[in-house]
């Protein structure tokens, strides 16, 4: 199989924003701990549209980052979206996280968000990140997990259109339930001492903030994203995914209770 990154949510305006949504959303939950300091050289892969670059860059504002992606569209939306929000301290390039145009041990830190669970090889992906490392510098990835799913009301119909977007995403050669597999991977891929922190986002009625910007427009439109691939793909019928995106909404409601959890992981290259 091969390796080139396959982003099944796609690349539509609609998704750019659930991406602004999710970013803007978990900002503190995912990125409070990620600092980077002055001068040395940070690569961010898998950038996409610049969703979580903005908070990286205005979390390390002294550091030098170089943030890629292999979409070409992508890594121009990134440009702009972290030009408008004025910061100057990211240099954008369009690149192959298999195929990285640097040298060896050319970073102090390295940066991965939300990619490893597009890839089929996501172990040789890290060997490459190692590759590019300093010995001694930082890695550090976040990846969602979409077994963690469970919510209040129950649903089975919602529970089946989570399971197709699972399933949809392990057609394309990813993995959604990878968060769950971070310490495995980063140990096989030559990393020694990792350090795995779940984040769980909790949603109930006290927090309409997270009700709408998690659970509505950030898992749920995701799964409703993916209403045509999954139905072309025969993973669920129209009327259980309709009925389970609805009931995925109903937990955004004063007496429902979402969660899902992340994982974050950070290590070190050997010396």
């Amino acid at each position: 199989m091969s390796n080139t990154r396959s982003y099944v949510h796609g690349y539509d305006p609609a998704e750019s924003q659930r991406l602004e949504d999710q970013a803007s959303t978990l900002e503190t939950l995912l990125h409070h701990d990620t600092r980077y300091p002055a001068g040395g050289p940070v690569l961010e892969v898998g950038c996409g549209v610049g969703a979580q670059t903005v908070p990286l860059a205005r979390n390390s504002p002294d550091a030098r980052i170089v943030s890629v992606d292999i979409s070409h569209a992508s890594v121009r939306a990134a440009e702009e979206k972290v030009k408008a929000a004025g910061h100057t301290n990211v240099e954008f390039r369009q690149a192959d996280i298999f195929n990285l145009p640097f040298s060896p041990a050319q970073f102090d830190h390295v940066f991965a968000c939300f990619v490893l669970e597009h890839l089929p090889g996501p172990v040789e992906a890290l060997r490459h990140l190692r590759e590019v490392l300093k010995p001694g510098g930082s890695l550090t990835v976040i990846e969602g997990d979409h077994g963690s799913t469970y919510f209040h009301p129950d649903n089975a119909a919602a529970r089946a259109a989570v399971h197709a977007q699972i399933r949809l995403q392990a057609l394309a050669g990813g993995d959604a339930n990878i968060g769950r597999r971070l310490y495995p991977l980063l140990r096989e891929a030559g990393f020694p001492n990792v350090h795995v922190s779940p984040r769980m986002v909790y949603v109930d009625g006290s927090r309409p903030e997270l009700a709408d910007g998690f659970t509505e427009r950030t898992f749920t439109a995701m799964i409703d994203g993916i209403r045509g691939p999954a139905l072309d793909a025969g993973l669920i019928e129209a009327e259980v995914f309709e009925e389970g995106v609805r009931a995925l909404r109903r937990t955004a409601e004063p007496d429902g209770v979402f969660c899902y959890t992340f994982f974050k992981a950070t290590c070190l290259k050997p010396g």
